[in-house]
């Protein structure tokens, strides 16, 4: 999952791109980067770490101009390295620099074909590279230095033709303005805002509502799945559907875990699909575990709080705080074995003994991947003094791989993979576990806009919506993320002076 924003404006946009990459950091905080154009130049600044990090104050004046493009990332299939860091450039045609959420599930066969068809070398295992010379490929056709929204849209729609898969886009091209287009089935999220100033109207576009909110863009509109933005450097906006049969199939998993509470996505308000969640869930409880003796509800920060909130309402249960996150530890650069990631969690954790000695607890996440940090907090109720640690889920069991965006494992390390729910119960050593119905979790989102009739929930029931996705393509992205596995852990060693090496050489 990524975080990409693009603003159009009248004065120097580095800061609010800044400013809107701080408030998206949740989306991504493996690397950062930004890229602006000035005198018809590319100023390029990127690499690993947060955002604070990667952007001191002599990046941030050198990156001058009215426009520019910005990206955080957290991997997928790729590694952890710097040199994966978005965005992406190419000198031919105009120059064009672009950003990418999501994944391509068709990258092998694209690979083959860039290289066949266009003559064009891919340096990087990232698709967004890939993607970025797909789109300049099919611009190249454009006649003239200064392209038509026609020719910017015809490029698009043969993207689309050639790629599968999800993304949410952003480009930057010289001399003529910024692109931004979105998968057919919507499944990543893309809104669009405008700004009025003296000098003219402002534009920007972004992952989430919030980076809007944050730099005074006004909202507009979620950009509609297929659908194409062409905002020209003097501040003119064309908008085009570019796909032929678009679908409006938005990834649920952004409204469970990923997205900021304060934001809208796809005219739903996260916020209010969580409470719908916690609602959902807590009848649930009510229903099937009338017999439990349970004290207290408490949720793991912190996602999971407003649900835990409407759950403790509807039992008609106390709600508590009971455990403290550590704020000031940001994300390691890898964290390839279970072993530290069960030291990540006593990190960041830490528990209130006074919620919990004597109680039975009813702790409340958002969802159960691998199970190693359910395991790791239940052990830490239960250290903090809890007589019985119940668990329940605000998402359904999670039993397939994710191939559009999210850094999900292979089904093999799934907890619910080939596993019936006391099975799970025994493993993360839980006295009861409950998960979210399937159809609650879509009523509980769809209710805030009805007209989405469905959603992407892949993980949970293993439909691809691309219609692209076998066991083979499964057996690929796993060895690939294998692979990728090890190469971390060789980087495991990295010394902070390598790390500092590393950052230097990404931004040059």
């Amino acid at each position: 999952m990524c975080g990409i924003v693009g603003i159009v404006g009248h004065e120097a946009v580095a800061q609010e791109l800044f400013d809107a990459l701080t408030v998206m950091q949740h989306r991504g905080q493996d690397a950062a980067g930004m890229i602006t154009v000035d005198e018809s130049m590319f100023h390029l600044r990127k690499a690993n770490g947060l955002v604070r990090d990667v952007f001191r104050n002599r990046h941030m004046q050198r990156l001058t101009g009215s426009l520019g493009i910005a990206h955080v990332r957290y991997p997928t299939a790729g590694s952890s390295s710097s040199a994966e860091a978005q965005p992406f450039y190419v000198n031919s045609p105009y120059g064009i620099a672009l950003a990418h959420n999501g994944n391509l599930t068709n990258a092998q066969e694209l690979q083959e074909e860039v290289l066949r068809l266009a003559k064009r070398h891919i340096n990087t295992t990232s698709d967004s590279e890939l993607l970025l010379n797909i789109l300049a490929y099919e611009l190249q056709h454009s006649e003239g230095l200064k392209l038509t929204p026609e020719e910017v849209f015809k490029a698009v729609a043969n993207t689309h033709k050639k790629v599968r898969g999800a993304y949410a886009v952003v480009a930057a091209i010289i001399g003529n303005g910024v692109l931004a287009f979105r998968d057919p089935n919507g499944i990543r999220p893309l809104a669009i805002g405008k700004r009025t100033t003296e000098k003219g109207d402002e534009y920007m576009v972004a992952s989430e509502s919030v980076a809007l909110d944050a730099v005074e863009f006004q909202f507009i509109r979620d950009v509609a799945p297929g659908e194409a933005v062409y905002i020209t450097e003097d501040g003119e906006l064309y908008t085009q559907q570019c796909a032929e049969n678009p679908k409006h199939v938005p990834c649920i998993f952004e409204f469970v875990y990923f997205a900021r509470p304060d934001s809208f996505i796809d005219g739903i308000s996260v916020y209010a699909s969580r409470v719908n969640m916690g609602k959902k869930l807590g009848q649930k409880i009510a229903k099937q575990w009338a017999e439990m003796d349970i004290d207290v509800v408490i949720p793991i920060p912190e996602t999971s709080i407003d649900i835990a909130l409407q759950i403790a309402r509807e039992l008609d249960l106390p709600y508590r705080q009971g455990f403290v996150k550590n704020r000031y530890i940001g994300r390691t650069f890898i964290m390839p074995g279970q072993t530290q990631r069960r030291k990540s969690v006593r990190r960041k954790l830490n528990a209130i003994k006074s919620e919990f000695q004597g109680k039975n607890v009813l702790l409340v996440d958002d969802s159960i991947v691998r199970g190693t940090t359910s395991g790791q907090i239940i052990e830490m109720a239960r250290e903090a003094g809890a007589k019985k640690v119940y668990f329940a889920s605000a998402a359904p069991e999670i039993r397939f791989p994710n191939v559009y965006g999210i850094d999900m494992p292979s089904a093999n390390e799934l907890i619910a993979y080939g596993r019936e729910i006391d099975a799970i119960c025994q493993s993360i050593n839980a006295d009861g576990l409950i998960y979210q119905e399937i159809g609650d979790l879509k009523d509980a989102v769809g209710e805030e806009n009805p007209t989405i009739s469905e959603f992407e929930m892949s993980v949970f029931n293993g439909s691809y919506i691309t219609a692209d996705v076998n066991q083979s393509y499964l057996e690929e992205l796993d060895k690939a993320r294998n692979d990728a596995s090890k190469q971390n852990s060789g980087e495991d060693e990295l010394t902070n002076l390598d790390m500092h090496n590393m950052s230097n050489e990404a931004s040059n």
